[in-house]
Parts: structure tokens; sequence; C-alpha cells
């Protein structure tokens, strides 16, 4: 697809004007924070970065796209000569994906011309702000499950787009695999799936479906036992896979005690290696219940991919510095109330206690400030390079930069106190303190 027209209409409104004055090509500096995390919640979560690098590659435009601006006279002529040939030359970078963040975290910085950098406004905050709720979510699922897996089944439950990007965003929570065949095709990811209680329906008897699915995908496949009886369907199931039965799934009911029963029916007959999936409706507190249960994995559906009732996490993009008429770089900021913003580009740090964070330290200033200040010892510099003057860092597109991101995200996590990993509701799990340098 192309993403060029993925966007607000005032983006391009902005570049036409800006273009006709003479301030789009302005050097500028904006940033991607959030004030608040949604309520109770004790951290955040940096995912997307990878499907804005992607976007950003694929940011050109075709004819039908430049037809449409002109004929709907949303530009003028002249500015679809301009974006005839439109390429980002600027440099992003930002807290790297798994990076846990806190209110007022300089999560991306957009540096380059106001033209190149206002178009990219709606398309950053959309996938940054989506793909971080997901991926918050999965981490306070995954941190529930507490090691056993948990896979996305959500797929049906958003829009199909949004079904690949949650997929993803899952990933560097903390999943480990997807239903969505299209995600796991895009980025490499595990599939998984078996059968739906239709698939039992549409059969003459329950054996006769679980021998159809055995027939097909093998006896270390997943039955689903509850579409009538489950003490019946599990007798049926070992009768006919034996105890080599991969697993079953359980989709209804009181879980914990039907898998404890399952778990002592299953052992009986002799599948004492038969896993427990369990699925309906889980989020991160029905997870919790279940930690003492036999239960081996869990399958997340609608709690997932809506963010567990947080599905944005209310990030903007602030202009913070732009160039003079002189070309000397000028911090701005809004100082609207209950919405002023921190002017400068800024440097961003977490420092640590016996191994453990205690404070995120954002520092605000010029570049000449900046390049000048020394952090303490033993502050870990969270900002990364993403893009340098137009050329992205592949290193953090595909599937390989998924996979880094979960690992970062759970060494991250584990470097928080342990009330981040609490359900309960609460304050961010640490402070942040923004220094502003002498301008």
């Amino acid at each position: 697809y192309n993403p060029v027209l993925m966007t607000d209409m005032y983006e391009y409104t902005m570049l036409d004007a800006t273009l006709q004055d003479g301030t789009a090509s302005r050097d500028c500096v904006f940033e991607v924070f959030t004030r608040h995390l949604p309520e109770g919640r004790r951290y955040g979560v940096v995912a997307g970065t990878g499907r804005l690098l992607d976007a950003l590659a694929d940011f050109h435009f075709a004819d039908e796209d430049l037809r449409f601006l002109r004929d709907r006279r949303i530009v003028n002529k002249e500015t679809v000569d301009w974006l005839e040939h439109f390429e980002f030359h600027g440099s992003i970078r930002g807290y790297r994906e798994g990076e846990m963040y806190f209110p007022n975290s300089p999560i991306l910085q957009v540096e380059g011309s106001f033209g190149e950098c206002t178009l990219l406004e709606t398309l950053i905050l959309s996938i940054l702000n989506y793909d971080s709720a997901v991926a918050a979510a999965a981490s306070r699922m995954t941190s529930a499950a507490k090691n056993r897996p948990c896979m996305d089944m959500g797929g049906r439950r958003t829009n199909e787009w949004a079904a690949v990007a949650a997929a993803r965003a899952s990933i560097v929570g903390g999943f480990q695999g997807t239903a969505n065949l299209l995600a796991a095709k895009l980025y490499d990811l595990t599939a998984i799936g078996t059968a739906a209680h239709c698939f039992t329906l549409v059969h003459d008897s329950e054996r006769a479906a679980f021998e159809s699915q055995i027939n097909a995908l093998g006896r270390n496949t997943t039955l689903l036992v509850d579409t009538y009886n489950i003490e019946e369907a599990v007798k049926t199931a070992v009768e006919v896979a034996g105890p080599e039965l991969g697993g079953v799934r359980i989709d209804s009911g009181d879980l914990a005690s039907l898998a404890q029963r399952v778990r002592n029916q299953l052992d009986a007959l002799g599948a004492v290696n038969t896993k427990i999936t369990v699925t309906n409706d889980l989020d991160e507190y029905a997870i919790a219940s279940l930690q003492t249960a036999p239960v081996d994995s869990y399958g997340v559906g609608t709690q997932l991919v809506t963010g567990s009732g947080a599905p944005t996490c209310a990030m903007v993009y602030k202009l913070t510095e732009r160039a003079g008429d002189d070309g000397t770089m000028v911090p701005v900021a809004k100082k609207s109330t209950n919405k002023a913003t921190v002017p400068g580009r800024k440097l961003a740090f977490r420092s640590y206690e016996y191994s453990l964070a205690d404070c995120e330290h954002v520092i605000a200033g010029s570049k000449e400030e900046l390049d000048m200040f020394t952090p303490e010892e033993g502050w870990q510099d969270l900002l990364v390079d993403f893009v340098d003057h137009g050329r992205i860092d592949d290193r953090w597109r595909g599937h390989d930069a998924i996979i880094d991101a979960r690992a970062h995200h759970e060494e991250a996590l584990k470097a928080l106190p342990i009330t981040a990993q609490s359900l309960m509701r609460g304050d961010p799990v640490i402070p942040t303190q923004t220094l502003v340098l002498p301008q």
C-alpha cells in the first residue's frame, strides 16, 4: 500500500501554505511524546517503529495520488510539482522498539524541513499510538502468564489492517505467535491455529471431526474439546489420537476448574504430555487468575487488539525547535493550559540504583548545549538513530528487529521495580525529571 494519503488533510494544506510563504524549507525538530500514561498504568511500551520505517521507505507519490490532491484542490499545482519528487531527507531518532516509556519521554524526534516533517505527523502518530497500546497490553498479559506462552487470536476483533499491526506489536510485547497469516508472512512470525467449533459441528460426530483433524494435521495437533461435553470429548480425543495427542483447547466455562479436571483426566488416560490451551475473551486479569491452574498456553483476542481498555497512548507530535530568519535554531513551545510543551530538542537517559531503574531523565536544549552535556555515571542512553539524513537503518526493520525488540522488552521490564508488573492501578513506576539547559 502507499502511505502518502494515510494522513489528515491539514498536513497538506499547511504544506501548501508554507511552500507559498517560504517557511516550508525551515529546519525543524518535531517530538513525539505523551503527557500521561493510560489511567492506572505503570509504564508504556514503544512499538511500531519498524512499521513506521517500512512506511517511510514507501512514502512516494504515485500519479493517482497527485491527481487526487490536484483535482480536489487540496493543494496548488506548485505543491503537486514539489510532491512529485518527494523524498524524506531528514533524520529520526528515538526510543527503540520494546523500550519502556513514561510521561514526557521523547519517544521519537524527527528533524528535517517543515515541509518534510509535517507530512509525516498523522502517519507517525497512527502507527505509534496503536502499536504501543497493543504492545503494552501484551506486556501486561505476558507478565501475568508467568512464562506460559501467549498467542494472538485477535484478527476478527478489529479491522483487517489493525489485525496485522496488532499481531506484530504483540510479539514486541512478549507474545510467541499469531493466528493472522498475513502478519506471519510479512514479518516471518510463528503462525498458529487448528479448528473452530464449526469444524466439529459440520461432522456427523465429534469422533469423526477429531479423526479428520488428526488425519490432516497429525497427532501433535490441538483438539477443541468444549463443543458438547468436555469430559466425553477428552476421552474421545485420547482414544482417537492416543497418548501422543499434542493438545486440547478449552474456550468456555470456568477455565481454571475445567483445566484442572482436564489435566487430571488426561493424566489418568496416559496423555501426560498433552498440553492445555485456554481461550475465551482473556485479558491480563483473567490470565493472572489462572496462574495456579494447569494451563500451558493462552490464546488472546479482543482485549489484545483493543489495548485491554487503552486502545491508544495519547501520543502527540509537537514542534520543539525551528530555524529563524537567519538560520539559527530557535526553541519553540506551546503554552496552552494543560497542554504546554518543553522547548528544544531532547536527550533521554535512565538511571539505576542496585540494578533497578529509579528515574527517567529528559534533557532539553540546543544541539550545541546537548552535545556538551555529560550524563552521570551509569545513566543509560535511551535514544538510537533510525534515519540519518534520509538513509534508513535497516537494523530496525524486519523479522530480526521484532525478535530483538521482544528480547529488549523482556530485559527492560526486569530492570524496572517489581511494582511495574502489578495489575493494580498506580502511578508510573519511575518518575520523569526534565532539565532545561540555559537557552
